[in-house]
């Protein structure tokens, strides 16, 4: 019981900062990432960011994880690019799957997607360092 404490304890501030991370990149990005549509009330488009980082956060937790275990040997040829590639991969993904909750959540194609998966990266990384403290 214990362990799962720590999990949730782990998981609740990453989603909070996916989340975040995602709002900063779609307000960043314009029509060319959205999240949510733009004649939604604002509790709506709220709860469909949360659905979307949620989404985000297990894709990110479990095959992000596995698929960069299984790259190591092109992350370190490629000098980390690879990663950009899996990132942009793994955000498609999640677009892939909130559409299948009727979430409405786009990413205008691959290189959209690695620019934003390269802003969710920084945002997240200043949005978790700011809850860490």
């Amino acid at each position: 019981m214990e362990e799962m404490n720590v999990e949730v304890k782990r998981f609740l501030p990453t989603w909070f900062a996916s989340s975040v991370a995602l709002a900063f990149a779609a307000l960043i990005m314009g029509s060319k990432m959205t999240i949510g549509d733009a004649n939604e009330s604002t509790l709506n488009r709220v709860l469909a960011l949360a659905i979307v980082g949620l989404i985000f956060t297990i894709v990110h937790w479990f095959i992000g994880t596995f698929v960069k275990i299984l790259s190591i040997p092109f992350i370190i040829v490629t000098l980390g690019f690879m990663l950009l590639v899996i990132n942009a991969g793994l955000l498609l993904l999640t677009e892939w799957i909130t559409s299948g909750f009727g979430v409405h959540f786009y990413v205008a194609g691959f290189w959209w997607a690695v620019l934003a998966s390269m802003v969710i990266s920084i945002f997240q990384s200043i949005v978790t360092a700011l809850i860490s403290q």
